[in-house]
């Protein structure tokens, strides 16, 4: 089975024009990703590679466009470049003998703003070594030797050892201790129901994906899972020995399996474990306060990571902003938003994030890093459906 994209480590190359970035990628790979080529500008749309890149695990590469790129087309291929930097967990920056300089130390400078974890590569040292002051002035900026790394990706034998060996310290904790979705919450052996309905939502054959990584997760946790529709719910508890020690819902049954559910039994749902596992739970929890304020003509944006068909009766672009308009009574303007590309968000009142199934806990993290940034308050699907349903204390009550 193939690892998820929004699964896999993020590693994002960046550097100036004819540094080396796709022969680095090729090399890495061991297979021509990139087209590599003298010519300034080569690689222009994002490169992406998904890999196993052991003993680190399942990767995606992004390979991206010259940061010195200063032609009209040029422009372009820079916004595409930075819109990957949201989406990056861990940076590569290559560079050559000529050292680093404004469009590195500005990179720099963005990775550890949003705390992404670099390592800088100093390519092409066949050609020419690079000099004591262009190293020390690397040096300056990383302020760790560890996170440089001179070689040659055309005659270096060892350079696919030598940089899994510096990627593997580099990693982030929650990639090398892999979070639980909720196998945490509940002790092992423990009862759990997931309530999934089967609707117009649920691909045909198939049920959706966090509600698949949720049952993976329990079932690697030892926990006794069962699985129905809010149907069939009232008749699994009367069923069971002794009560759940947790349930879990579709966001879109939550009103429903709340009345069943009896107050003493942990509820929560599969997009509110995803706030916590792909976002900030208390962030999102934060976020969901400003409904109360929410004026007549505020705009709301609703933002999806992926992009899709939209259905009727839309969870994103017909039940939430339903749901919003009879919490507040108010006369909304609300957006959508689709797409790894994030928006200018000034003129937005408040954010809604959906459940992140398809994206990385980075891009996540820095989506909310900016609206904090600009005051504009960010919450997620699960936790404005409980909100406006008026069961959030409830819902979050098992993560306290």
């Amino acid at each position: 089975m193939k690892t998820l994209k929004s699964m896999r480590l993020h590693i994002g190359i960046f550097g100036k024009t004819n540094v080396g970035k796709s022969s680095f990628l090729n090399r890495i790979a061991s297979q021509n990703i990139s087209i590599v080529s003298e010519i300034a500008g080569t690689t222009t749309d994002i490169v992406e590679k998904s890999m196993e890149l052991l003993p680190v695990g399942p990767v995606r590469f992004l390979d991206t466009a010259g940061i010195d790129d200063e032609t009209e087309l040029g422009a372009k291929r820079l916004e595409k470049t930075r819109s990957v930097i949201n989406r990056t967990d861990v940076a590569v920056i290559l560079c050559d003998f000529n050292g680093i300089d404004d469009y590195e130390k500005e990179l720099i400078k963005k990775f550890e703003e949003l705390k992404i974890p670099y390592l800088v590569v100093v390519n092409k040292i066949d050609e020419k070594p690079l000099s004591d002051d262009k190293y020390n002035e690397i040096l300056e900026q990383v302020q760790n030797e560890k996170l440089i790394l001179k070689t040659s990706v055309k005659t270096d034998k060892d350079i696919v050892f030598r940089f899994k060996d510096a990627l593997v310290k580099l990693l982030p904790d929650d990639f090398v201790n892999s979070p639980k979705i909720a196998g945490d919450l509940v002790p092992p052996k423990s009862t759990v129901i997931l309530v999934i309905p089967i609707d117009k939502e649920a691909p045909k054959g198939r049920i959706i994906l966090p509600q698949v990584q949720t049952l993976r997760d329990l079932l690697d946790s030892d926990c006794l899972t069962y699985v129905v529709k809010e149907t069939e719910l009232k008749d699994a508890l009367d069923n069971l020995k002794t009560p759940p020690s947790l349930v879990v819902t579709d966001s879109q049954a939550f009103k429903k399996v709340a009345e069943i559910v009896p107050e003493n039994i942990p509820l929560t749902s599969f997009s509110i474990l995803f706030a916590r596992l792909k976002g900030d739970l208390q962030a999102f929890t934060d976020g969901a306060k400003a409904i109360e304020n929410l004026k007549d003509g505020d705009k709301i944006l609703i933002l999806e990571s992926c992009t899709h068909h939209a259905i009727e009766d839309d969870i994103g672009r017909v039940k939430i902003p339903n749901w919003l308009k009879q919490k507040t009574g108010k006369n909304l303007i609300i957006e959508n938003y689709a797409g790894h590309d994030f928006p200018d968000i000034s003129d937005y009142a408040l954010v809604i994030h959906c459940g992140a199934c398809m994206t990385n806990r980075r891009e996540v993290l820095s989506r909310i890093l900016i609206a904090q940034e600009r005051n504009i308050p960010i919450t997620n699907y699960g936790i404005v459906i409980s909100y406006c349903l008026g069961i959030l204390p409830r819902a979050v009550k098992i993560f306290n």
